[in-house]
């Protein structure tokens, strides 16, 4: 196998997601380009580290198909503690990230690997497509805000292509970028079932473009994964909470990284990419075409609701604090 090894992170902290853990680890393991190992992080849930460490504790998991290791959060609670965790502990040049409740494709670590010729990539993104809990995508809801529920969303560049920021949940990175840039930020993203927050990725690619000036991101829409949307996240009212969480996140991200980088991205989203989508919600409206209209307000609702939380979030003061990775003892290995 050319190019680089690559160890895979999953975060999970539920039991809830069960059957979906299992899933994202079988998805890894059944990859055309193998990866060097899955290493599961738990945050702060004993009762889900000893089941997983069962699951796991047997011949298979060191199998061709890829070891699977269990490790507890060795930080502070939340999602970028727990990448944090995985960081440290993995053994990878190459580290990629899978959501607990996402699958991937059989290629995904393929591309991602293809990515890193270039000596100048430091991460590689992919696609992520939405798994709707009723089946379809609600009418109301417009692609252009698919990044409420975990997605690639409309507004993103196709093919391979050069980005600001990768997405967190179906991303990868040297592990040289981690020793230039430090490790996520807490204080910016998710931590368990509180207020849905962000942009912990957005603030360390940016941290890293500074470290490495000459460094490149990329995003590959052919590294896909699949990742569910339940059926709270379908409703308008989970929709509202997120886009304020979203701008909260944002105001820290740049108060973190400063306002010129951390919403570069974010002023053509607003100003070239909601306007198309409020006029194709229109035209689809005159034409007659089932939820125009409400994809038209949602747009509308959507940018509004996040500038709110981008006022709200700029008023706090509350600065995000810089977390480097851990040293690489430093996560209780549960399971090998």
């Amino acid at each position: 196998m050319s190019g680089p090894g690559i160890s895979v992170v999953v975060c999970a902290y539920t039991e809830d997601r069960w059957d979906d853990i299992l899933a994202a680890v079988a998805s890894v393991r059944a990859q055309s380009r193998p990866a060097l190992e899955t290493v599961l992080v738990v945050d702060h849930n004993q009762a889900l580290t000893d089941r997983l460490t069962e699951e796991f504790a047997n011949a298979g998991s060191r199998a061709a198909d890829g070891e699977v290791r269990v490790l507890s959060n060795s930080g502070p609670r939340g999602l970028s503690a727990g990448r944090n965790t995985g960081i440290a502990a993995a053994r990878g040049d190459v580290i990629a990230f899978l959501d607990d409740d996402a699958v991937a494709e059989r290629d995904w670590l393929r591309w991602f690997a293809a990515g890193y010729d270039d000596p100048r990539v430091m991460a590689v993104g992919g696609l992520t497509l939405p798994v709707w809990a009723s089946g379809h995508r609600p009418l109301w809801f417009p692609e252009e805000f698919d990044w409420v529920v975990g997605c690639s969303y409309r507004g993103l560049p196709p093919g391979r292509a050069r980005v600001r920021n990768v997405l967190g949940g179906n991303a990868s990175f040297r592990r040289t970028a981690f020793d230039l840039a430090g490790g996520f930020a807490t204080g910016i993203g998710r931590d368990g079932d509180r207020r849905p927050l962000g942009g912990e990725e957005t603030e360390l690619c940016i941290r890293l473009s500074r470290a490495r000036p000459d460094a490149i991101l990329l995003v590959d829409d052919r590294a896909v994964i699949h990742h569910k949307v339940p059926e709270a996240r379908e409703r308008f009212a989970y929709f509202r909470a997120r886009a304020y969480a979203e701008g909260l996140s944002k105001a820290l991200v740049a108060r973190s990284v400063g306002a010129a980088k951390g919403l570069e991205s974010e002023r053509r989203y607003t100003t070239r990419v909601l306007p198309s989508g409020v006029a194709r919600g229109l035209r689809d409206a005159f034409l007659a075409r089932p939820g125009g209209a409400r994809r038209a307000a949602a747009i509308i609702t959507g940018a509004l609701t996040a500038a709110t939380g981008y006022a709200a979030g700029a008023l706090t003061g509350t600065e995000p604090a810089r977390t480097v990775a851990p040293a690489a003892d430093a996560g209780q290995e549960a399971a090998g």
